[in-house]
């Protein structure tokens, strides 16, 4: 998870939310609500809250942040469903709810193509190939394999949870290059790191962003970043193609929704302030630094990048077994 304090500094106070307005006002008239799935100080809510402190100038009004967490983001997704389509609520969707959640749930209580309108990306964040220096002698990913082939016992990695992309990411590895690997799930990356670091766990491919300052400091290993690039803040660090295994492009993502019949001017207003603030340089180099990139698209654009990416999600649960039921 991204560290508060890396991003924030300081706590963001949003006012509450003012009584509703006539529908017949320009938009926005009034606060707007942005609903995370997920629990505070986590990478989605800690990017929610940059991003509201950011459109609260360019739009004019508060924007309201408000955590619903449970389900793998079901529960915050739902309240964003059944929300009035009048505009004045959004939810921040990750690739769990665009392209994971719908084969690790026997049942879902919304249909992310028929009960949302997206309205555009908004960040991404690599996985990373990682391992504790002091108990693993491997310097590169090829290494890296070779080692752990070699190992009777097979290897360990960890994640924040049964199909998270760190789970998945492993699965997958794992399976292709027919390693005997076991999953360990934790609560999260304050939990991985330390059992990494006593030699109880092999290695993650978990978010970039959880690791970069130990990365930095040397007491981790990387061998590679799952994204297209490589990642500014880390120069010397390779992608998965150039270590050696193509095929293997993995970020997790997030893009802005709104209940379906949400009114178009809504939509396209919200889609130019968002644009506006991932091409701020300021922001971006903000979120750089800290491991993840400020995306924008039209919101065809988030549809089309959720489709594109469900076939890869469903196989990697059907290798894993991962279920959440």
């Amino acid at each position: 998870m991204i560290a508060r304090r890396t991003l924030l500094g300081a706590g963001l106070a949003l006012p509450a939310i003012a009584p509703a307005l006539s529908q017949s006002a320009e938009w926005p008239s009034r606060p707007i609500r942005f609903i995370v799935p997920f629990p505070p100080a986590g990478s989605t809510d800690v990017m929610t809250r940059i991003y509201g402190e950011q459109l609260q100038a360019r739009l004019g009004q508060s924007i309201v942040v408000e955590n619903r967490p449970g389900a793998g983001g079901n529960i915050g997704m739902d309240a964003v469903a059944k929300a009035p389509a009048d505009g004045y609520t959004f939810g921040m969707a990750t690739i769990g709810q665009f392209s994971i959640n719908q084969f690790l749930y026997s049942r879902m209580p919304w249909d992310i193509d028929r009960d949302f309108i997206a309205v555009a990306l908004t960040y991404e964040l690599p996985n990373v190939v990682v391992v504790s220096s002091a108990h693993c002698p491997a310097r590169t990913l090829q290494e890296f394999i070779a080692w752990a082939r070699d190992r009777p016992q097979g290897i360990s990695y960890g994640s924040p949870g049964v199909g998270t992309t760190a789970h998945l990411s492993g699965g997958l590895f794992a399976s292709r290059l027919k390693l005997n690997a076991e999953h360990v799930p934790f609560r999260g990356a304050a939990q991985i790191t330390p059992a990494m670091l006593s030699g109880d766990l092999t290695c993650a491919i978990d978010n970039l962003a959880s690791y970069i300052p130990i990365i930095q400091e040397g007491r981790m290993r990387a061998f590679a970043v799952t994204g297209a690039e490589r990642w500014p803040s880390l120069p010397d660090l390779p992608t998965m193609a150039e270590a050696g295994m193509p095929d293997f492009v993995i970020t997790s993502w997030a893009a802005l929704v709104a209940p379906a019949g949400t009114p178009k001017v809504a939509v396209d207003r919200m889609n130019a302030a968002l644009k506006a603030v991932a091409e701020d340089p300021a922001v971006q180099r903000r979120s750089l630094q800290a491991g993840t990139k400020l995306l924008w698209s039209t919101p065809e654009g988030a549809v089309e990048r959720g489709k594109r990416e469900r076939p890869m999600w469903q196989e990697a649960v059907r290798i894993t077994g991962a279920r959440a039921d």
